[in-house]
């Protein structure tokens, strides 16, 4: 069997919690084909399921506990922060705040699935008021089911996974290295894609000191305010004349943008 399988096997336990905890606390570090690999390592009875399990969920109330304190005491700040480091960050905080409005506590049941979502869903917990107690319990139910679905892929498809690790070691290359190579290139992937995204945005961009001397030139524009509840809430200061506006609610609310002068957006 593969090197990285075998040092799996005679370490499996600690590597499955720190990695697990590593990926909950905001490490680039997925855990899905770690939790597949053990998964197929209880299929050949050199794990077990109940210890994988456990293991994760309690790596992953850990780290989740610790975002959901500094939620509960830095606030918006701290959600802020975690969607700037997040893999996801121009979608983390909107797609985050859309999850609770639809699912309230049953977001936290299939935060840990989604990009973006599973970051700032610990905090956004505390801010928006979740007791401890019932955070910890659908946390825990959350982690639970994300983790058996990944344990239980590598179980069902353990033979492909051995068969994968075989063909890789007879061209003489570690599983290991394939799967820093595999998470290299999905970083630098979604590196690339946000400088794209921000070049974009950079084209259209207008710095404050323009829009102030537009004012004060008294030309004709409207700005929209469409800030996030948690950071508006944060910080209510508007700039004089904004539009204020939940941007879920722009479909509803367009109507309220003129549409005879040129119109400044400005977000967090």
């Amino acid at each position: 069997m593969n090197t990285a399988l075998e040092f799996l096997i005679h370490h499996g336990y600690s590597v499955i919690f720190i990695w697990v905890l590593l990926e909950q606390l905001g490490l680039p570090v997925p855990s899905l084909p770690m939790l597949m690999a053990a998964g197929a390592l209880v299929a050949f009875g050199k794990m077990g399921a109940g210890t994988v399990l456990f293991l994760a969920v309690f790596a992953s109330l850990i780290s989740d506990t610790v975002w959901y304190q500094l939620g509960k005491r830095r606030g918006a700040r701290i959600l802020g922060f975690l969607c700037r480091v997040s893999l996801e960050p121009d979608t983390c905080v909107r797609q985050t705040e859309m999850s609770y409005r639809k699912l309230g506590w049953r977001a936290l049941l299939v935060a840990k699935f989604i990009p973006g979502v599973s970051a700032a869903a610990a905090p956004l917990a505390a801010i928006v008021g979740m007791p401890l107690w019932q955070f910890l319990l659908f946390d825990a139910l959350g982690a639970l089911l994300w983790s058996t679905s990944y344990v239980v892929l590598g179980f069902v498809f353990h033979h492909q996974l051995e068969e994968a690790a075989d063909y890789i070691s007879q061209v003489g290359v570690s599983v290991l290295t394939v799967a820093i190579i595999a998470l290299a290139a999905y970083v630098t992937y979604k590196y690339v894609q946000r400088q794209l995204f921000l070049k974009k945005l950079r084209i259209a961009r207008l710095h404050p000191r323009t829009l102030k001397q537009m004012m004060d030139d008294g030309e004709e524009f409207v700005v929209v305010d469409l800030r996030n509840v948690h950071d508006y809430e944060e910080d209510p200061r508007m700039i004089p004349g904004a539009i204020r506006m939940n941007p879920t609610k722009i479909d509803m609310r367009h109507l309220d943008i003129p549409r005879d002068r040129d119109v400044i957006l400005y977000c967090t």
